[in-house]
């Protein structure tokens, strides 16, 4: 049982994963991918956890958490979420869904009358609680941006990962300052949006950010180690950039891309010991890789605990109209992370609806409801265990050794 700061009752849920016989066969498909990542320093640490049909089949650590003190790497080690805290908050705003309080298709201004930005040439846009799911609202990212000069820097915005002491309140106005890149509704682009989101739940709640989050979503599920602020620095894992001969430790205030031709991310690894730190829905959070199993293993089940069949269902809906997204042919995006939808074309062995996503600090996970399937592999070192060889040998790994197990 855990309680909110009403003093009233969080029913906790019954935990979604069983701790299973762990199996030898993917066990050591999985460490041989994990060791050759640390063996050619394209790593430094890595949790990675893998359930069957509600049952933890693997779970490793390996590598340093803190290569410098010589602090191993631990399964229980808290990571910076960046982007992975993106399915939780959108939980939390479905949850709002599921008890009526809010409507996917209510407009924002509903909760945010001052939040009105506009198109380029002047006209008013209404943006939807779905279009913010979806990012398909015609918000943007600051760190997308060509030049360091762009229209989210001049007006001062925050993407969520820096060292920023403005409040939530004054970075939506900063957002709002600056025209939106397209109509809502018409294409897609990954954004602040989860930003504003977090802005709706606080509204509709009646709650900061934490606490709406910690009562809708992470206390229900036991995820007591996933919050806005990490309180037990002694298990935060060390933040490192891949480089040249081996990964450097991530500086405070060091800006790296994770695209070419992107100004990057101002990144402050000290943000997440800040209490004063506006809470960023879109990537202000922090937590382990077994609290956030949890959470994919909820929604993969089902069965009404967390959310009815029928909101995880248009959560795991492509919400695009069929656009492709950037780098990622094959898959669309719903209310909060992306789907699979033509296998072939993703050159991927998931089953089509399956979901992924990951995160800037070196995250990815993704879950194949066909195959009962829930993998999450967080690691230390950006952005190798985001986007890098890892994650796609870590998935191929994972079906190989099901595949021979059959």
């Amino acid at each position: 049982m855990f309680i909110d700061e009403r003093n009233a009752p969080v029913t906790t849920l019954a935990l979604p994963l069983r701790t299973g016989v762990p199996s030898a066969n993917l066990s050591a498909h999985v460490q041989a991918v994990i060791q050759r990542a640390l063996d050619e320093r394209r790593l430094v640490g890595a949790v990675v956890l893998v359930a069957r049909d509600g049952v933890l089949i693997d779970r490793q650590a390996a590598g340093w958490a803190d290569r410098e003190s010589q602090r191993k790497m631990t399964v229980d080690a808290i990571f910076r979420l960046a982007s992975v805290s993106k399915p939780i908050v959108s939980t939390a705003a479905l949850v709002l869904v599921a008890q009526g309080r809010l409507g996917l298709d209510d407009g924002v201004d509903r909760w945010l009358p001052g939040f009105r930005p506009q198109l380029a040439d002047g006209r008013p846009a209404r943006i939807t609680v779905r279009q913010l799911l979806s990012h398909t609202a015609g918000l943007g990212y600051r760190f997308f941006e060509a030049e360091a000069d762009g229209p989210y820097a001049r007006a001062g915005v925050s993407d969520g990962m820096d060292a920023s002491a403005i409040s939530l309140a004054e970075n939506l106005r900063r957002i709002a300052s600056v025209p939106l890149l397209y109509e809502p509704g018409t294409a897609w682009g990954y954004s602040l949006a989860t930003d504003v989101l977090g802005a709706v739940i606080e509204q509709v709640h009646g709650e900061p950010l934490e606490a709406a989050v910690r009562q809708l979503v992470t206390a229900p599920l036991g995820m007591a180690d996933t919050g806005f602020v990490a309180l037990d620095a002694q298990r935060v894992a060390t933040a490192y950039v891949n480089d040249a001969p081996r990964p450097h430790p991530l500086a405070e205030g060091e800006t790296v891309s994770p695209f070419e031709g992107a100004i990057g991310i101002p990144y402050s690894p000290a943000r997440i010991f800040d209490p004063q730190a506006f809470p960023s829905g879109g990537a202000g959070m922090a937590g382990t890789a077994e609290d956030f199993l949890r959470l994919l293993e909820a929604l993969r089940q089902g069965g009404g605990a967390l959310l009815p069949d029928a909101l995880i269902a248009e959560m795991a809906r492509d919400q695009t109209g069929g656009q492709e997204l950037p780098n990622a042919p094959g898959f669309g995006f719903g209310l909060g992370f992306s789907v699979l939808r033509d296998p072939a074309l993703a050159a991927s062995p998931e089953s089509e609806g399956s979901w992924r996503w990951g995160g800037a600090y070196g995250h990815a996970w993704f879950v194949d409801r066909a195959r009962g399937l829930s993998v999450v592999a967080f690691t230390n070192t950006l952005y190798e265990g985001m986007s890098g060889r890892f994650v796609t040998d870590l998935r191929d790994a994972v079906y190989g050794a099901l595949e021979a197990g059959r």
